[in-house]
């Protein structure tokens, strides 16, 4: 059993931080957990508005608190981000973030992160 929290893995250095400052991700289970899957719990800043194409992940995010929008780049749909509202990510999908408020997401990608990716720049995470 792995029992563990946000202030315990700040503690063991695992809060990242964008390097362009956009957003901090707590990473609660990593790749090394052996769970199958990360786990993190990532606050996007208020006014935050950038791309990623996680081509090497999927990705679910469950909104905590805030508001934002994402754009579907592939089909140029835009969805509201709101409190309670989940989106997944399962085509490796080509997105922009935005964050109207400073939200707070609870994220699950699989493969797991080892802990200390940040994107690339096509705004990807390479596979550790």
């Amino acid at each position: 059993m792995i029992i563990t929290s946000i202030k315990k893995a700040k503690n063991e250095n695992k809060e990242i931080h964008s390097p362009t400052g956009e957003w901090k991700s707590v990473r609660l289970l990593l790749k090394g957990d052996n769970m199958g899957f990360s786990f993190h719990i990532t606050t996007i800043f208020k006014d935050a508005d950038f791309y990623m194409h996680y081509q090497n992940h999927l990705e679910s995010v469950y909104c905590i608190s805030g508001r934002g929008e994402i754009t579907d780049l592939a089909k140029d749909e835009v969805h509201k981000i709101e409190p309670g509202t989940v989106y997944a990510l399962n085509e490796h999908d080509r997105h922009r973030l935005h964050a109207i408020e400073e939200m707070e997401l609870a994220c699950v990608f699989n493969p797991p992160l080892s802990g200390k990716e940040v994107h690339n720049k096509e705004g990807s995470y390479d596979v550790q």
